[in-house]
């Protein structure tokens, strides 16, 4: 990108939001009143996370169909450790089924959790290409998958992550979401760097407004990500007072998404740990536009 990249007007800027299974009632009441509230703003999806080897398919299935109840363009998360091919695409027809059209395609986590060594089930799809590759045989869905603007942590090098996104397009990949990061020329970087290899598809930016820094910093470690120690010192200071401290994360992740918005980007996921407040918040600062309709939470008949 350059300084002449146009700036988009922010009723041109499309959002998405991401999702996790509730695991009470009183979580599952929280999930349906923060879709409620962020459909607000029109989002082209919202998707809901998947555990490793299908751990939470269930959760998922029924977050899934809630959500599609509801009115709202739901999208599932898909990873394919832990489970053969025909295990991984009885999964999909049963998303098929409840009428879920877009999935994020990701290899998944190790069973042993993430740092440990990754091993392709037998039988099963290697990787995050071969599954998106699996998807796109099976039906013409939309298919989201992962990119890592500070290169995912089993990769050997950066140009092996480019390489592996370029595989993941190359099997019929639509668009891209990024981890979270905090520095953005870190995701300039990426970007210009995946545009010389050739990929053409979306690259959406990962937004994370931080709720808790200590968690943060523990899931940055665990991801490659980083948090910068600006992004520290700032937050840090409000660690017993937790209105200032959501006061000032809205304003870092404000001006993260407006920056973004001068470099040329359109289109923003945001990690939402199923809360409303603090994106809603962010999305307001950044001028994104509200429309007069808000879904109820509960699914259509």
């Amino acid at each position: 990108m350059t300084k002449a990249t146009a700036i988009p007007a922010r009723k041109d800027i499309r959002l998405s939001f991401e999702f996790f299974p509730p695991k009470s009632v009183e979580a599952e009441g929280q999930l349906w009143e923060t879709a409620a509230a962020l459909s607000a703003y029109d989002p082209g999806f919202m998707s809901v996370t998947y555990g490793a080897g299908g751990s939470t398919k269930e959760p998922t299935l029924a977050t899934v169909r809630h959500l599609l109840g509801m009115g709202l363009p739901a999208a599932s998360h898909l990873t394919c450790v832990g489970a053969t091919k025909a295990e991984v695409n009885a999964v999909v027809a049963d998303f098929q089924a409840v009428g879920v059209r877009h999935f994020v395609a990701l290899r998944g986590d190790p069973p042993g959790g993430v740092g440990t060594p990754y091993q392709p089930h037998p039988g099963g799809y290697a990787n995050a290409a071969e599954l998106v590759a699996g998807l796109r045989g099976l039906a013409g869905f939309e298919i989201s998958v992962s990119a890592y603007p500070e290169k995912h942590p089993q990769s050997p090098d950066v140009a092996a992550d480019v390489d592996m996104l370029k595989r993941k397009v190359d099997a019929g990949a639509t668009r891209a979401l990024t981890q979270f990061f905090f520095e953005n020329d870190d995701f300039e970087r990426y970007l210009e760097r995946v545009r010389r290899a050739g990929i053409t598809i979306p690259i959406v930016p990962g937004i994370l407004p931080v709720h808790n820094l200590a968690q943060v910093q523990k899931f940055a470690g665990l991801c490659g990500a980083s948090v910068p120690g600006w992004l520290a010192d700032r937050l840090s200071p409000f660690d017993d007072r937790p209105h200032e401290r959501a006061a000032a994360a809205i304003e870092l992740a404000t001006r993260q998404v407006d920056d973004l918005i001068a470099r040329g980007i359109s289109e923003f996921h945001f990690y939402t740990m199923n809360r409303a407040a603090m994106v809603s918040a962010v999305c307001d600062g950044v001028g994104f536009a509200r429309n007069d309709r808000q879904r109820t939470t509960g699914a259509a008949a």
